[in-house]
């Protein structure tokens, strides 16, 4: 019984640990996951942005409308409208500058702009929202219902 123990002591020392084989199994199997998802992150970041820089022009256009059953008219000046600045503002992510133009007693119109270089300035460079419901943007497609 003696003799068993001491085998079955060295076979559990020479146990421990893993080989380099194993461990370039493993890194392997990382990359791999890493070149799927990364993608996927890219493509889920790039629908926020646009997705905030809608949201921002729909917010200006409400409170545009605010504005005009208040006072008959639209207004250029931001700071009527309940943002902090009077003129053009970034984005929270500070992707798209945003702006609103043109704005008299009939109409306005709120553009969103790109400020970035990457990929996703040929694919939704730009939106706009006027006051009359109008929604347009720029790019291969309509980047207002885009999923992708």
């Amino acid at each position: 019984m003696a003799g068993n123990r001491k085998t079955a002591f060295r076979v559990y020392r020479k146990m421990q640990g893993i080989t380099l084989l194993e461990l370039m199994i493993v890194v392997m199997i990382v990359g791999i996951l890493a070149a799927v998802a990364y993608p996927n992150y890219r493509d889920f970041a790039a629908r926020a942005k646009r997705n905030e820089a809608k949201a921002a022009l729909l917010r200006i256009a409400t409170n545009q409308e605010r504005f005009y059953l208040n006072n008959n008219t639209y207004t250029n000046d931001m700071t009527q409208l309940g943002f902090p600045v009077a003129d053009d503002f970034e984005s929270d992510t500070g992707s798209y500058t945003i702006d609103v133009s043109g704005a008299d007693a009939s109409n306005f119109t709120a553009r969103a702009d790109y400020t970035k270089t990457d990929n996703e300035v040929n694919k939704c460079p730009w939106f706009e929202i006027d006051g009359r419901g109008n929604k347009t943007s720029g790019g291969p497609e309509n980047c207002w219902v885009r999923t992708r």
